[in-house]
């Protein structure tokens, strides 16, 4: 019986982030996308486009830098994707910014203070100050 819960774009997505991921650690020579982690692929249902989200140390000019660099570097990668994957359709591969940690850790924040206010202590803004 076959997972209902495990559609073959998240099997795909799945193998085309490590293959990038590999991609960009081994075989990219920029500098510019050196410190670069691959977080997560989303891949359309059709398979065409693969939306690769990345993290990248550094300040927001580095981080521009980063993203530039990797624009340039999609159609080498996309390459490297074909000689890797057997696939009828190659997606098209762009590349976006990963926000979820640092939303993950406003969140954190948040439910801290919540639970400070429930013990009564200070929250992180008033001990602060």
């Amino acid at each position: 019986m076959a997972k209902t819960g495990y559609h073959r774009a998240d099997r795909v997505a799945d193998q085309i982030r490590m293959e990038v991921a590999d991609i960009l650690m081994r075989r990219i020579k920029d500098p510019r996308v050196q410190s670069v982690t691959v977080t997560d692929v989303k891949l359309t249902s059709d398979l065409r486009i693969a939306r690769v989200f990345v993290t990248a140390m550094g300040t927001e000019e580095e981080e521009r830098k980063v993203f530039v660099g990797l624009a340039q570097a999609s159609g080498f990668v996309r390459g490297e994707l074909g000689r890797r994957l057997s696939l009828r359709y190659l997606p098209e591969i762009v590349f976006a910014k990963d926000i979820s940690g640092p939303r993950g850790d406003h969140v954190l924040k948040l439910l801290d203070d919540l639970h400070a206010k429930a013990n009564g202590e200070p929250s992180e803004e008033n001990r602060n100050s």
